[in-house]
């Protein structure tokens, strides 16, 4: 999952792509309204958190402009302004949620779980296809109730997937998901995860849609 953080306050910035990368996301930070909007295209991320106090413009001009071209990518406000009139402006502009500074890690943390199932086909922060179960909020994956080792990467691959359970992913969007823009990736880089991936899950668990990309089953 690929977050764009626009936020203004540099050290506030660099502690927030600390966390949220640490929490499994790809975190693409930013300092400028005009840069968030240039952003959109290049870094395509999967959900943005907005500081409203820009330098350049302010933050409910970039949701605006947000809504106009991507009107199901999840925003969430992120802002030092707690008065009533901000938080129903920033709703009624297309905002998906609102959280005053200073918060709990925790809680930024919680709501942006529930925007990510807003995302994907998951409707709780545990996700269980078959045997395998992901708990988003603890970061584990378990087998039948057993922890499963994985590295930083198998894990956002197999979160990716589950996430998504029911809907195949393609190598690309697999990529956009595990990478930050600028980073090099290897021309089999996802495929050498699957493989990796595969020898820890059950059998079949991952299948492979020959020529489009990877999917898991959605539990009934």
């Amino acid at each position: 999952m690929k977050i764009l953080l626009v936020e203004d306050d540099v050290a506030l910035s660099n502690g927030l792509v600390r966390v949220l990368t640490a929490e499994g996301y790809i975190v693409e930070a930013c300092f400028t309204g005009q840069a968030a909007l240039d952003d959109l295209t290049t870094v395509e991320p999967d959900m943005v958190v907005l500081d409203l106090g820009l330098p350049d413009m302010d933050g409910t001009e970039v949701l605006a402009k947000i809504r106009r071209t991507q009107p199901k990518l999840p925003v969430m406000i992120l802002t030092a302004r707690d008065d009533i009139n901000d938080k129903v402006d920033a709703l009624d502009l297309g905002a998906d949620d609102y959280l005053c500074k200073p918060f709990a890690i925790e809680e930024l943390s919680a709501r942006l779980r529930v925007l990510s199932r807003r995302v994907g086909t998951a409707n709780s922060s545990c996700i269980t296809s078959g045997s395998v179960t992901l708990d988003l909020a603890s970061h584990m994956a378990s087998i039948d109730g057993e922890p499963l080792s994985l590295t930083r990467r198998e894990y956002n691959l197999l979160k990716a997937l589950m996430e998504n359970a029911g809907r195949i992913q393609t190598k690309e969007g697999l990529e956009n998901k595990l990478y930050g823009w600028g980073d090099e990736i290897a021309s089999n880089t996802v495929e050498v995860h699957i493989s990796n991936l595969r020898k820890k899950l059950p059998e079949g668990f991952i299948q492979t849609v020959r020529g489009v990309g990877y999917s898991v089953k959605k539990s009934q």
